[in-house]
């Protein structure tokens, strides 16, 4: 990672906001293929989405609860760079993933993370760490409260974030990176370009 600040936008599904996303500076998009969530994309079409993304972005795909072959045979034939794995996936999944050469993302929430000991942390081979809040994509933000200790390794920040409230939130939790989904969009599993863009001009004007 970078000095500057990690920048995702996640559960992209068109041209236009993939194009948003990287013309205003993004440094990963991200596409669901997790069921259940209005922003899940079918491999096909994220094929078609991901054929246009530079090198230089990374191209993260989004699994919960998944079988690690499915998510290895999705993710190879999308062409996807980073596996990022949610909540009841094994810590044995995240070596397979990187073995197959995938940078990998273990996502959870942040009180789950607090609840973890040192050793049980330990279990998992992952690149980087994302906090959520307790319901990934509903809008809600982390409560700073929560994280009572300094996160000891490289760290992403999600939930409920906004191009209004990610300066703030930064500030307080110091998170080497952020994610957004839900707060870039119009409507429900619609991603709007104008928030995109904003969203990205506020975490780059943030204090390093």
């Amino acid at each position: 990672m970078s000095d500057q600040r990690w920048i995702k936008i996640c559960g992209l599904s068109t041209e236009e906001t993939v194009e948003a996303a990287i013309d205003a500076g993004a440094d990963a998009v991200g596409f669901v293929f997790a069921e259940g969530s209005p922003r899940t994309i079918e491999p096909e079409r994220a094929k078609e989405l991901v054929a246009g993304v530079p090198d230089d972005i990374d191209a993260v795909g989004v699994f919960r609860g998944q079988e690690i072959d499915e998510i290895i045979g999705i993710a190879s034939m999308v062409g996807l760079t980073t596996l990022q794995l949610h909540d009841r996936e094994r810590a044995a999944d995240f070596s397979r993933a990187r073995d197959a050469g995938f940078f990998t993302i273990r996502a959870l929430s942040a009180s789950t993370y607090i609840r973890e000991s040192v050793d049980q942390r330990a279990q998992f081979d992952h690149d980087l760490l994302l906090l959520d809040a307790a319901e990934p994509g509903s809008g809600m933000t982390i409560d700073p409260a929560v994280l009572t200790d300094a996160v000891d390794e490289a760290w992403i920040l999600a939930g409920g974030l906004t191009p209004a409230n990610v300066v703030e939130m930064i500030q307080r939790l110091e998170p080497d990176g952020v994610d957004v989904s839900s707060g870039v969009e119009s409507e429900r599993g619609v991603k709007d370009v104008g928030k995109i863009r904003a969203f990205i001009e506020a975490v780059r004007s943030a204090p390093a």
